[in-house]
């Protein structure tokens, strides 16, 4: 008996000594789980949330188009989540930290530098690309007439110990600050350093212009900016390399470890290559930067930008919504003819060209005045139960695109279903998109029967998208 007993004692230890590491692993799990985790978020409500700053580097328009580095990645990584891509614009270094703390973002894609301060507060992904630190200044103002480079570097600053009693302009929240102090301790000898709200490309435009003397700036940013600046200098390094990464909350394991598979796998395509050369090496942004349809500069949108205000204000449109319209249909082509042989900066069919009076000969302005009186057409015929201004433009957008008829259907499909048949958004949109399946176009409330839905659907979510770009880059 007493063996019995023992031999139960012996098993029931041995269950509990099994069954420790399983509570464990529930705490643990339990724990996890009250740490939101960004990734099943985005996943679940299909949109990445990120911040980046404006720059001819990270984001920018040109010639209506959006466009940068940072924002193409971006575009990429989406895409392979298959996830819309959400981008904000948050040019103060200190706010992105606090609104990626507090989850308004799920990425802050900046090209930030990877600092041990910040990875107390950071999680950063692998490297995109390595850089460092130089110092940016002006050549002498006669360096042309210089025989030789020897010449030139005699009148610039090529040893860091000569920092000492410079002045050097910097942005604020950058990590040049504690580059500085750090170098100041290294040759004994004040530096000047002053925090600046503007961007380094602003900073660097400033020394070109003689505003002020120094600056520092990334070097990949610096070699940018004296392609378009060709009196500037920025050869003279004052840090090591240094990783250049994205970052994630702190408690954002899992999506940085799926961001870094990702770039892993996209790092080794001609597709990244091929976008670092765009944007790096490409000496076409010269040009592009120096041109007055470069949002960060010119702030123009199209050669015709005051032909859309004048026609923006006659449908009561803001006129970069209009323009963000006429650059989905021709990207401000007026002579572009389609494979279905819409023509023109409005993209009007043959009938409709009739319709209005124009021809193949017709000028920007007559096209676009065109294009805005159908759009009036279209809007005229809305039921006034569709009382929200953005609403009634995107079924105004939908249904120059698809035709009214089938906007028509989808509304009352919204009706029967038991949305709100006067709501494009998460309501009727969802029956455009869906107007290409059996069930939907041959239901007994369509009239009209089949439409490709989808093109209609993106037709409006990415003037929309565009839109907002718009208002955020370039002055009303």
């Amino acid at each position: 008996m007493r063996k019995t007993i023992g031999i139960s004692l012996i098993l029931l230890l041995l269950i509990a000594s099994c069954q420790h590491p399983v509570r464990q692993e529930q705490k643990q799990i339990k724990t996890e789980k009250q740490t939101p985790d960004f990734l099943d978020s985005i996943l679940v409500h299909k949109k990445l949330t990120a911040l980046t700053d404006y720059s001819a580097n990270t984001y920018f328009i040109y010639r209506g188009e959006r466009m940068g580095y940072q924002y193409e990645l971006l575009k990429a990584f989406a895409k392979y989540l298959g996830v819309s891509l959400d981008l904000r614009i948050e040019a103060n270094l200190d706010s992105s930290f606090k609104k990626l703390e507090e989850g308004k973002a799920d990425v802050l894609a900046m090209g930030l530098t990877v600092t041990q301060n910040r990875l107390k507060f950071l999680r950063f992904t692998r490297p995109l690309f390595y850089t460092r630190e130089v110092l940016v200044q002006r050549k002498p103002d006669n360096y042309q007439k210089m025989a030789t480079a020897d010449e030139i570097n005699s009148h610039l600053i090529r040893n860091r110990i000569d920092l000492g009693g410079l002045t050097i302009h910097i942005r604020k929240g950058s990590v040049y600050y504690q580059q500085l102090r750090s170098l100041q301790n290294s040759i004994g000898d004040t530096i000047h350093i002053i925090q600046d709200t503007l961007s380094s490309e602003m900073l660097i435009r400033e020394v070109a212009e003689h505003k002020i003397d120094y600056t520092i700036a990334d070097e990949f940013v610096a070699r940018n900016a004296a392609r378009v600046y060709p009196n500037i200098d920025v050869k003279t390094p004052v840090s090591f390399e240094q990783k250049i990464a994205w970052a994630v909350r702190k408690d954002q394991k899992h999506l940085a470890d799926t961001l870094d598979a990702w770039l892993m796998k996209f790092n080794k395509t001609l597709e990244a290559r091929l976008l670092y050369n765009k944007y790096f090496k490409n000496m076409r942004v010269r040009r592009l930067v120096k041109s007055k349809y470069f949002s960060y500069t010119g702030g123009k949108l199209s050669p015709y930008d005051d032909l859309i205000k004048k026609a923006a204000r006659k449908i009561g449109w803001d006129w970069r919504l209009l323009a963000s319209m006429i650059y989905q249909e021709s990207e401000f082509k007026p002579n572009v003819t389609s494979w279905v042989g819409a023509y023109g900066l409005m993209q009007l069919m043959p009938e409709t060209m009739k319709e209005f009076g124009v021809t193949e000969n017709s000028s920007p302005e007559e096209q676009i005045n065109a294009g805005v009186e159908l759009l009036k057409s279209f809007e005229s015929q809305l039921p006034d139960s569709v009382t929200d201004s953005v609403q009634r433009i995107k079924f105004t957008l939908a249904s120059y695109n698809g035709g009214l008829a089938h906007i028509l259907d989808a509304r009352r499909l919204a009706r029967k279903y038991g949305k709100d048949p006067n709501v494009w958004d998460n309501n009727v949109d969802f029956f455009v998109l869906h107007l290409s399946e059996k069930k939907y176009y041959h239901d007994p409330v369509v009239r009209n029967g089949y439409m490709r839905g989808w093109e209609t659907y993106e037709f409006v979510k990415q003037i929309f998208d565009r839109y907002k770009s718009y208002k955020l880059l370039i002055d009303k």
